[in-house]
């Protein structure tokens, strides 16, 4: 770990690190093996995400629609409240003749949201929709995962555990077959601020630590159309069953900085603490423009998307973040193509099925230090949805949603680095990553 030191810098002052790093420790969020993204630009939000590989995504009525297309919303009038579970499990190996790294940790998200319309508060104008969604992780126990550290035996960029998912958004239709919205993205920033006295044995004392956490909020922006609605609302023509849509998604981060300060009487005084400042980010979602289109006919219809995903904003970050700053660590901006199918089996059933190609934004092998793990991956999803429109106790239809998704790894060679006390790079062996992800989401909506 890299430090960035306030004020003069005077060697007899290490003889504080050690006290420092101790204490600091408390800090520092526990360790958990995070990744870069959520679980929306990894997985899926609902299981019908996940099925069409998030193809069919942005013409999705779920409240997902928050965070893919929020001019979506307005497609179905009706409200909702979705309930749901995701568990993902990677299956990951890194080997090499200096051993073996695997992760196995697993994913484990419950989803709650809603979607209503609000219409009847307004006296004129046109039709608002409401959109709300949010996902924690470990079954609800954990809210912010958070990883930041070098490694000498290798790390993957992403899966692991998903931080807070929330997504707050509003849409409307402005004009025939087309609708704009926004939607609102939050993530956590934290910050802590250390002070302590030391002896040079390393035992501190007057310990004086504050921690805060603050929200950041990103926006999503949208437009889709119904082109049949839009050109010949009256009468079919070549354009009905025809949809397009758009939608771009700024960047976002979480973040943790800390400020620490230590003095040793006699040595360091308190008018001249020893400073330190350490920012490290994790769970980096990429500026992203989507572009979409679908076709519906009688009981099916097909879709597809092309991602721009711009992770270069990544490198941005990593230079200046204490841990992981000395990897030169660089990324590429990337294309993603999704596609998707839906068929209505019988009257309450619905197959989704989906395919994608991500390509690894990762642009070298070689991190030293950090030793970051990435890999081309062919994403492929299945799915069943059941609505019933009675039932027993319900006044308003219920939707059950089972969804599969299945991640391939290739195979990709990387070489284990270290930077030595002279600056200079050391490489320790070859290693061959890949692996395969399991992922499966389950969920109920009622309609109000």
């Amino acid at each position: 770990m890299m430090f960035a030191a306030a004020g003069t810098f005077q060697p007899r002052r290490l003889l504080a690190v050690p006290a420092l790093m101790v204490t600091l420790t408390a800090a520092l969020p526990p360790a958990a093996v995070a990744s870069m993204g959520n679980i929306g630009s990894t997985y899926g939000v609902l299981p019908s995400d996940l099925a069409s590989a998030q193809a069919l995504s942005m013409f999705s009525s779920q409240v997902s629609a928050t965070f893919y297309n929020p001019a979506y919303l307005t497609t179905d009038p009706r409200g909702e409240l979705t309930a749901g579970m995701l568990h993902a499990q990677p299956d990951l190996e890194a080997s090499g003749a200096n051993g073996t790294y695997t992760l196995d940790k697993e994913s484990q998200h419950v989803l709650i949201g809603m979607k209503t319309n609000l219409s009847s508060m307004l006296r004129n104008g046109p039709p608002i929709y409401l959109g709300f969604i949010a996902g924690v992780e470990k079954y609800g126990k954990e809210m912010l995962a958070f990883s930041s550290a070098t490694s000498a035996q290798g790390q993957f960029l992403h899966y692991g555990r998903q931080p807070l998912f929330l997504n707050v958004g509003a849409a409307s239709a402005v004009w025939r077959g087309l609708s704009l919205g926004a939607s609102a993205r939050v993530t956590l920033h934290a910050g802590a601020e250390l002070r302590t006295v030391s002896d040079l044995a390393g035992n501190t004392e007057q310990e004086k630590l504050s921690v805060n956490a603050e929200p950041s909020i990103r926006m999503i922006y949208s437009a889709s159309a119904d082109l049949g609605d839009t050109f010949c609302p009256d009468r079919d023509c070549l354009l009905s069953g025809w949809e397009v849509a758009a939608s771009y998604r700024t960047s976002s981060d979480t973040n943790t900085t800390v400020d620490a300060g230590v003095v040793i009487p006699g040595l360091i005084p308190a008018s001249d603490p020893l400073e330190f400042t350490i920012r490290t980010y994790d769970s980096y979602q990429p500026e992203t423009l989507a572009l979409g289109v679908q076709y519906r006919g009688d009981g099916w219809r097909i879709g597809g998307s092309v991602e721009q995903q711009n992770w270069s904003g990544l490198s941005d970050k990593f230079d200046g973040d204490q841990v992981r700053d000395q990897a030169n660590v660089r990324f590429d901006d990337i294309l993603v193509p999704r596609i998707g199918a839906e068929y209505q089996l019988s009257r309450h059933f619905a197959l989704t099925t989906g395919l994608a190609l991500q390509p690894s934004p990762l642009e070298d092998g070689l991190t030293p230090d950090v030793n970051y793990y990435d890999n081309d991956r062919l994403i492929a999803g299945i799915g069943l949805a059941a609505e019933y429109d009675r039932t027993r106790v319900l006044a308003y239809p219920v939707r059950l949603d089972i969804g599969y998704q299945y991640h391939r790894m290739d195979d990709r060679e990387f070489t284990l680095s270290t930077i030595g006390q002279d600056n200079a790079t050391v490489t320790n062996g070859a290693v061959t990553a890949g692996g395969d992800v399991h992922v499966v989401a389950g969920s109920v909506t009622l309609k109000f």
